[in-house]
């Protein structure tokens, strides 16, 4: 028997081994799946918890909910993959075979990347919320909070879902507000980029909204370090933003494994075909998700079409044909506004964010590159979908993995949202 090894039980490595359990032969085909975790956490979730939308209860299940029966579950720490010999070590010393591996490592925080940032102020006065400790911790905090200077900060990308930082902002200025506390605070965005998303056309109409909600901007800061006697980030250009409170978005790296196996770049993600999903110079090494170096967000959109997509591909591998789908780039994000008001974007590695209708052309109900209530509502509603269908790898209705240019506005893109007004 054959085996198909799948390293990573989070979004993406859970969503391939439910597709590939569908379609693969159980007399020729075992799939197995590595994780040292037995927890599975709905990420999106620790962006709410700071806040009180959400608790623990809706951000932990139990991984074993979501796994397949006929998928071989296994615990351990990944220490090493040698391509040479088709096998995976575990930190236990357990050697694992496959003929086919799929790497869904995902990526983490790395705050010792930057000089002085788990110093006396980690977890005291600067917190992280893409950890669940993290966003548990600052949620905490925030219960004392009494008025200052908080800066929301973003250290280099990429990062796991990039409008996050963002979203965060919105939504603190909408709690601080709720609370009687935003006039007795600054608010502060501090960000690498030059502008405040990665995309041109949604970054000029989120940085508006930035302005018009009275909160500071601080572009092209590449952190240096952190003083924590001070309570202030240094850029490498002796640039300095004092604050009461940090919420960072560490450097963001890919698994330790993957450097220690030779696999990786920099950051320690999987060099990738951003069409096929193959790993570079490994025919039988795919890879999705947070793990690649593909260069489209880091979200678990993303990770949900590059599986519909790599099904495909390893179908083709398996009998031995050309590897016949294409990945896009497909990315939507929902992006909270405060207030129960959002936005919605809907990219690819060619089309930028436009203004238009989604998921049905000319209808919605969903409004692209426009605050409205109902893409809140869809953002609050993607957790139902999260637990219930996304991860079981269940078709979600009028969603495709390619992106559908209907109902976009391409060809008035750029004059609309040069005269438009972005509210709803």
């Amino acid at each position: 028997m054959k085996t198909v090894l799948i390293l990573g039980a989070g979004t993406a490595g859970t969503m391939m081994s439910n597709h590939l359990r569908r379609r693969l032969d159980d007399d020729e085909w075992a799939i197995r799946i590595v994780d040292e975790r037995e927890e599975h956490y709905y990420q999106p979730g620790f962006l709410f918890m700071p806040f009180g939308v959400y608790d623990e209860r809706d951000v932990v299940r139990p991984q074993r909910k979501f796994i397949g029966n006929g998928v071989g579950r296994i615990r351990g720490k990944i220490e090493q993959i040698d391509p040479a010999e088709n096998c995976v070590t575990l930190a236990s010393g357990e050697r694992l075979d496959y003929d086919i591996l799929i790497v869904a490592t995902g990526t983490d925080i790395a705050p010792d990347q930057t000089e002085g940032m788990l110093g006396a102020d980690w977890q005291n006065r600067a917190f992280d919320f893409y950890t669940f400790e993290g966003s548990r911790r600052l949620a905490a905090a925030l219960k004392d909070w009494k008025g200052g200077r908080l800066v929301v900060h973003i250290s280099e990308m990429p990062i796991k879902c990039p409008v996050a930082p963002l979203e965060f902002t919105f939504l603190a200025d909408a709690w601080l507000t709720r609370n009687g506390l935003r006039d007795k605070t600054e608010l502060i965005f501090v960000t690498p980029l030059s502008g405040a998303f990665t995309k041109p056309v949604a970054s000029k109409i989120l940085s508006h909204l930035l302005e018009e909600k009275n909160i500071k901007v601080v572009n092209d800061f590449a952190i240096g370090s952190v003083d924590s006697d001070s309570h202030k980030i240094v850029s490498w250009d002796n640039r300095e933003v004092a604050y009461d409170m940090l919420v960072t978005v560490p450097t963001n790296m890919g698994s330790a494994a993957i450097d220690r196996s030779g696999l990786g770049d920099e950051f320690n993600y999987v060099p990738t075909d951003k069409a096929t999903l193959q790993a570079k110079g490994h025919e039988n090494i795919f890879a999705l998700g947070d793990a690649t170096d593909v260069p489209t967000s880091k979200a678990g959109s993303v990770a949900h079409f590059e599986a519909e997509i790599l099904t495909e591909n390893i179908m083709d591998y398996i009998a031995g044909r050309e590897l016949s789908a294409g990945f896009d780039g497909h990315a939507n994000c929902f992006i909270e506004s405060g207030y129960g008001k959002g936005f919605l974007l809907d990219f690819n590695y060619e089309q930028e964010p436009v203004t238009g209708t989604f998921p049905i052309p000319g209808l919605g109900p969903m409004q692209l590159l426009r605050e409205t209530r109902m893409n809140h509502w869809g953002k609050m509603a993607f957790k139902w979908v999260y637990w219930n269908m996304l991860l079981q790898a269940r078709p979600i209705p009028l969603v495709k993995p390619e992106l559908s240019l209907a109902g976009k506005n391409l060809q008035a893109a750029s004059r609309e949202t040069a005269t438009q007004p972005i509210h709803n």
